[in-house]
């Protein structure tokens, strides 16, 4: 009997025998053998783990993805007042031709502090926004800075009618003076900051201290602007799922760089001024020292987070705004300068362009064909427009004032290089109207399209433009004054955007928007999640108070469970490894209690008899 045969009970394709010779090397591995089984078994293990690690990483990401970008959707909805854990925020925005309330409100911190307030706009019952607005400016009280109170009484009580009485004492109240109060005299703004300091805390108990009520600088409001939109795009949020745009960021010599999601500038032409900000992700080098002392002044780095010591949310962002760079305000200089020349040449001459309607000067910056009046009644002067987009452009160039310095936009003012390759921008205001309004190109901007489609529209008859005007196929807002200045401003945009701002003619990551995800967002929402970034502090230290078990708890569910799993399966490992080395053991004392004469097979190397087994 040599041969072990497995057939009872079993089908007979699966008959099959085991050599007596091979059945002891089944029986009895090596320690080698067990060590190498073992070592598989737990790698297979690990790389489960992983895995499951992940799957899960990857889970948590696309479930926080989804409420933010649910939350985006939602926050349209009623705020609902009665929820105790809601909290509250003022803002006053005290502008030059009038001031506005803005109340904000978000939920409690979730106690990460890797995550910033998710803070939205209060709506009412009817779903909008409460906010309301007074005439005029704050600055016209300067010379009755007792007012002030009185002035700005009617914008607190309004907040203070949506926002539950409970909350007045835990609602931070601030109060920011922007443009208008800028020009007045220091004295004249600081009576004015002292009334408001004296007596509001009389008839509010809002959060309010003296430092809650100042004048912000250009830098500030623009500051606030950047962080306000990127925080609704989402940007601060550094949980990136794959193919979102990143960017590397030197926080510090002393640190590594960063890796985070790549924050959007911001471009706003005003009818005054224009602004230009966005984040500068690398440690920046000067031409000069006394560039570095400008740069001072346009640089901005600040620490978003609740943590100082923290740097995830630390950024440095530049702003710099250019005052009589506004789409009026250039008007008025390209006008100022058109007379000035034309007067000077008639004289040196004895010329007599555009003095009557009959002889008038023409302008390539108005449509073709369209009349128009400039100056006063003293020295008017009559253009008639000719419609050359080109020629209008070349014409305003000079009025960017470029410097040849290296690293300088509008006025010669330093601007750091920008990577066009990995950046993006929104263009807002006179970016979206002149894009949007008439040529109907609004969202992603392509400057060769833009300019064909300007080019198209000055040299149109300017009677057309207005049958067309009269029938609605431009905007609902776009008025007669728009489209007697839209291609001068097409013109004066494009210039300051690629001739002042440097912007290369294929830039592909500029969008001209009205809105982001359709709100209106104002520089009063970067400002006050800048200055209640500390208050998630207080919820951070009462969720370290409830100890850690609430979130073992948590976490348990779903990972903790793949961990027990893969101690079962390693005591089932460990338990098989056990059993084949008693086997062994057993094999061994058989084999010492065997005679040479009891397997004479062995010796002479016959072939096994088979033993039948039955099973």
């Amino acid at each position: 009997m040599g041969r072990i045969s497995f057939w009872c009970l079993f089908p007979a394709s699966w008959h099959f025998s085991l050599s007596s010779l091979f059945l002891p090397r089944l029986l009895t591995p090596s320690l080698r053998q067990l060590l190498f089984i073992g070592l598989l078994l737990g790698l297979i293990g690990l790389l489960y783990l992983l895995l499951l690690s992940k799957g899960h990483a990857s889970f948590l990401r696309e479930e926080n993805h989804f409420h933010r970008h649910l939350a985006r959707v939602t926050d349209v909805d009623a705020t609902d007042t009665s929820n105790p854990d809601l909290n509250y925020g003022l803002v006053v925005d005290c502008g030059s031709s009038g001031s506005r309330v803005f109340v904000y409100c978000w939920p409690r911190h979730n106690g990460n502090p890797h995550e910033l307030l998710d803070i939205q706009q209060m709506r009412d019952q009817h779903r909008k926004p409460v906010v309301m607005k007074i005439k005029p400016g704050i600055s016209e009280l300067a010379k009755t800075p007792e007012k002030a109170s009185d002035y700005i009484y009617p914008l607190l009580s309004f907040a203070a009618q949506h926002i539950p009485k409970n909350k007045h004492q835990e609602t931070p109240l601030y109060i920011l003076c922007t443009a208008g109060m800028r020009i007045l005299p220091e004295s004249q703004q600081e009576a004015l900051l002292e009334d408001l300091r004296t007596d509001i805390p009389v008839h509010f108990n809002f959060l309010f201290s003296d430092s809650h009520v100042e004048v912000i600088s250009g830098k500030q409001e623009g500051v606030y602007a950047w962080i306000g939109i990127n925080f609704v795009l989402g940007r601060f949020n550094h949980v990136h799922n794959d193919g979102e745009a990143v960017v590397e960021v030197n926080v510090s010599e002393q640190q590594e760089a960063l890796v985070r999601k790549r924050t959007a500038g911001v471009l706003d032409m005003g009818g005054v001024s224009t602004q230009i900000a966005y984040e500068v992700p690398k440690t920046v080098s000067f031409a000069s020292p006394q560039q570095e002392e400008v740069a001072k002044n346009l640089l901005a780095e600040f620490n978003l987070g609740c943590d100082a010591h923290r740097t995830e949310h630390v950024y440095r962002v530049y702003v710099s705004t250019f005052l009589g760079f506004g789409g009026n305000a250039a008007r008025q200089r390209y006008e100022e300068r058109v007379i000035k020349n034309t007067a000077t040449r008639n004289k040196l001459l004895d010329q007599h362009a555009g003095e009557t309607a009959d002889s008038p000067l023409f302008d390539p910056c108005l449509p073709a064909d369209l009349q128009d009046e400039i100056g006063s009644s003293t020295e008017k002067l009559h253009l008639r427009g000719t419609g050359d987009f080109d020629q209008c452009r070349r014409i305003l160039q000079p009025f960017l004032n470029r410097t040849n310095e290296t690293l300088t936009s509008l006025n010669g003012i330093y601007q750091p290089a920008i990577n066009y390759n990995n950046s993006q921008f929104y263009g807002f205001s006179e970016f979206y109207y002149c894009t949007e309004d008439v040529l109907r190109m609004g969202g992603d901007y392509n400057s060769s399209k833009y300019s064909k489609g300007a080019k198209s529209y000055c040299s149109t008859q300017w009677k057309t433009l207005k049958e067309r005007f009269d029938s609605g196929l431009y905007a609902t807002h776009a008025d007669l004054h728009r489209l007697k200045y839209q291609c001068f401003k097409s013109a004066w945009m494009h210039e300051v955007l690629h001739s002042g701002f440097s912007f290369p003619g294929n830039y592909k990551n500029l969008k001209t928007a009205l809105l982001v995800y359709d709100k209106e967002v104002q520089w009063t929402l970067g400002a006050i999640l800048y200055r209640t970034r500390f208050l998630p502090l207080r919820d951070i230290q009462q969720e370290g108070l409830k100890g850690v078990h609430s979130h073992w708890r948590h976490s348990f569910s779903f990972v903790n469970n793949h961990y027990l799993f893969l101690a079962c399966f390693f005591i089932v490992v460990l338990s098989i490894m056990l059993y084949l080395l008693r086997l062994r053991r057993i094999h061994r004392r058989a084999a010492q209690h065997c005679t040479p004469s009891s397997v004479p097979w062995l010796e002479e190397g016959l072939g096994s008899p088979t033993i039948p087994i039955t099973l």
